[in-house]
């Protein structure tokens, strides 16, 4: 009997001891984020995973699918990543006798005033007869589920074989004056409106490149508003630039041509530029990049679907991916697929490079968020009407490193209080950690 006492003791012991030591750390996450009276009529999925330990802390309809919004760029940047090189490819040459044939690439830096060293235009300066080649391109100027009514929005500029300028005009407010970039556009704008008073806007017509001020009750700053693209059109915004004629043929070329390339920006102060302002042009031309740059393909469907076969084969649930950017609402992911690509990318990269490229507290789209925590978390979020997303990785104050990706869909609530709800939720992960 003594002898089945001890036995009895041993096995509570043990017991005991197992039980405390894989208690889930996540008893010391002080809420459901889920319960919250703010997610009560919408939908929510929470995936928080500890690389070390391979556990996951927090594990809430993670395998389920939700409109990601702008967190699809984590899908972007970590391709971009892992197939270009250090420095983005602005153009495709050969050589011959002094005579260049020249392919645009779809490089999204090209006279955009982000940058002021452009290594396209001094090539252009510095050789004679060039001919520029039609681009193969095969995409519509907006991507897959794109709001259409959206067209004069300066974040959903049109996807382009040239892309230059950003795609966009902009109308700067000078004292009573507008000045306009590019300056090619500065006979299409027709005045409706007063603009000694301040108080109007300016749109554009949805099929053409005809810009209107008219009178409005707000008082006009300044705007930025997307053109419609072709190729012609990027060629004469170039000579407008150059100052002179370029040659361009849409024949077709056929030869044994070895092609060079020319580099331009640093591929990471782009994905910088991307993450922190959740830039959508950078991102949709850097899948177009990568696919010019390693698959010799510019359609978005084909690039994906190398992507899912290649790079993104591993991920839990096979995501709906339509676009680079998240502008489309077909875009359907988990959150725990984030949560492995996030890892996959630190692993891949290690923290300093992701460091360098994610915002974090008070930066970027977190400005006003996590201001307390500088270095404890670096993230992207997403916004789209009723929907929002916020992946990424922090550190919790006892110095575990974790993944984690929350996506809402379907709120009724603000912006600003869903946002703080989440931030309060992570905060206190940090801090009792």
């Amino acid at each position: 009997m003594k002898n089945f006492k001890q036995f009895n003791y041993l096995i509570i012991l043990i017991l005991s001891l197992f039980i405390s030591t894989n208690k889930s750390t996540a008893q010391n996450i002080p809420f459901k984020l889920q319960h919250n009276q703010l997610f009560s009529a919408a939908h929510i999925g929470i995936s928080i995973y500890e690389p070390a330990t391979k556990k996951y802390w927090y594990d809430y309809q993670s395998n389920k699918y939700f409109i990601p919004a702008s967190n699809m760029k984590i899908f972007t940047c970590y391709a971009a990543m892992k197939y270009l090189t250090d420095s983005l490819t602005g153009l495709f040459y050969t050589e011959e006798d002094s005579n260049y044939l020249v392919k645009f690439s779809g490089d999204p830096t090209f006279l955009h005033p982000d940058f002021v060293e452009q290594p396209i235009i001094d090539f252009f300066k510095q050789h004679q007869n060039i001919t520029v080649l039609k681009s193969n391109w095969h995409n519509k100027y907006f991507g897959n589920g794109w709001s259409w009514n959206d067209f004069e929005a300066g974040y959903m500029p049109e996807i382009s074989a040239i892309p230059i300028y950003g795609n966009t005009v902009k109308f700067i407010k000078n004292d009573n004056k507008i000045t306009i970039t590019p300056q090619w556009f500065k006979d299409s704008l027709t005045i409706f409106g007063n603009t000694q008073s301040g108080y109007y806007s300016i749109g554009r017509d949805n099929f053409t490149n005809q810009f209107i001020l008219k009178d409005d009750s707000t008082y006009f700053n300044n705007a930025e508003i997307p053109f419609k693209t072709n190729e012609k059109l990027s060629i004469d915004l170039l000579q407008d630039t150059l100052l002179k004629l370029v040659d361009y043929t849409d024949a077709d070329i056929v030869g044994d041509f070895v092609w060079k390339k020319l580099k331009t920006q640093a591929t990471d102060s782009v994905l910088k530029i991307m993450m922190y302002r959740s830039d959508n042009f950078y991102a949709e031309h850097l899948l177009q990049l990568i696919g010019n740059d390693t698959m010799q393909s510019t359609t978005t469907s084909e690039i994906i679907n190398t992507l899912q076969n290649d790079l993104f084969a591993g991920l839990p649930d096979t995501p709906r991916w339509e676009d680079g950017s998240g502008l489309s609402r077909y875009n359907l992911v988990s959150p725990r697929d984030f949560v492995w690509i996030l890892t996959q990318m630190k692993n891949d990269f290690g923290k300093q490079r992701i460091e360098a490229i994610f915002p974090s507290g008070n930066e970027g789209t977190l400005t006003g968020y996590f201001a307390k925590y500088k270095g404890k978390i670096f993230a992207k979020t997403g916004t789209l009407s009723n929907n929002i997303s916020l992946s990424g990785f922090i550190t919790t104050k006892k110095g575990k490193e974790l993944v984690f990706s929350i996506l809402v869909n379907n709120h009724r609530s603000s912006i600003k209080n869903i946002r703080k709800t989440v931030e309060r939720f992570l905060t206190e992960i940090i801090n009792k950690n």
